[in-house]
């Protein structure tokens, strides 16, 4: 029988738990640190100014807590974001939208610091937009040009004589303000300061049967409560945009996701399991009018998202 007193039994004790610390250390630990760096660090997801992109975030961050990784969520800027994905600080984005996101992913992924995870499964389109009595009040719509000379019906106090276009928030992009200026649109733009402001704003106006255009997007449950129709730009040419007159109408596309390069090296299975992750349209629209008009918490729906789809979820981490 071994005997061991004094400082040599606290030494043997010592050397014991090391090595069964080591010993029984996760296997995805182990897999995952890919001699990058820690992988019990937390993985950064970003969380960006409307409702379908943080349930997106949400959904992502929280199946990869259940298999078993760290997770933080970060406030960020849409396009901002880039410059800390790019340098590791943010570390997964789960919404860039063809529609204003799409150059800014491509000048990033170009340097070889953020990387395109793939397609999320949802399709976005992003445009001006009106309800579908103002059809009986300004003839010709939906042809822009008939906007154009009808352009005073959107008018209000603030904005008289130039009707009144409702956009996005300016984190967003679009380009509104140089198509206004390049089509010679008798419009004032007018950010709204949340996406919740514009459907606000748009209830409001469709109730009283008041002139409204506005910035309305999809994936949403906008276009399943009011009647409406978009407005016909001339159609979309990525030379309309590179000339920096944006007289046309907004791309349309997937939405991606984006992560910082060193991902996949330090996280490979939380890598597998965000690339695996996809929804599509009807499903997020649904999910987004859970919380708006059903005034749930995202958390709440999320998590009754999760319970529902678990077989689904659990084929991401595999």
């Amino acid at each position: 029988m071994l005997v061991v007193r004094g400082t040599a039994l606290v030494k043997v004790f010592a050397a014991i738990v090391l090595a069964l610390a080591v010993g029984i250390a996760p296997a995805r630990a182990e897999a995952d640190a890919g001699g990058t760096g820690p992988a019990d660090a937390p993985i950064r997801l970003t969380l960006n100014d409307w409702t379908g992109q943080r349930i997106s975030a949400r959904i992502m961050g929280e199946v990869l807590r259940r298999g078993g990784f760290p997770v933080e969520y970060v406030e960020a800027d849409y396009l901002g974001q880039f410059e800390q994905l790019a340098t590791g600080e943010y570390h997964l984005a789960m919404e860039m939208w063809a529609t204003t996101g799409k150059a800014d992913m491509d000048r990033w992924t170009a340097t070889g610091r953020v990387v395109s995870f793939g397609e999320t499964g949802m399709m976005s389109r992003e445009e001006w937009w009106y309800p579908a009595y103002m059809a009986e009040l300004c003839p010709g719509l939906p042809d822009w040009k008939a906007l154009a000379r009808c352009a005073s019906l959107f008018a209000t106090p603030a904005t008289a004589p130039k009707g009144r276009y409702l956009g996005a928030p300016r984190t967003w992009g679009g380009h509104d303000e140089e198509r206004v200026k390049s089509l010679g649109l008798d419009f004032v733009v007018q950010h709204a300061e949340t996406d919740a402001q514009l459907y606000r704003e748009l209830g409001e106006a469709y109730d009283a049967r008041r002139p409204i255009v506005l910035w309305v997007f999809a994936p949403h449950w906008v276009q399943t409560v009011f009647d409406g129709e978009w407005v016909s730009f001339p159609p979309y040419t990525e030379e309309c945009y590179a000339s920096g007159r944006y007289d046309c109408a907004k791309p349309a596309g997937p939405i991606w996701k984006v992560a910082w390069s060193g991902f996949e090296a330090r996280w490979p299975a939380a890598a597998r399991a965000a690339r695996a992750f996809r929804i599509e349209n009807d499903e997020m629209s649904r999910l987004i009018g859970r919380v708006e008009l059903g005034g749930r918490p995202i958390e709440e729906v999320v998590d009754a998202w999760l319970a529902t789809n678990e077989p689904r979820w659990r084929g991401w981490l595999e």
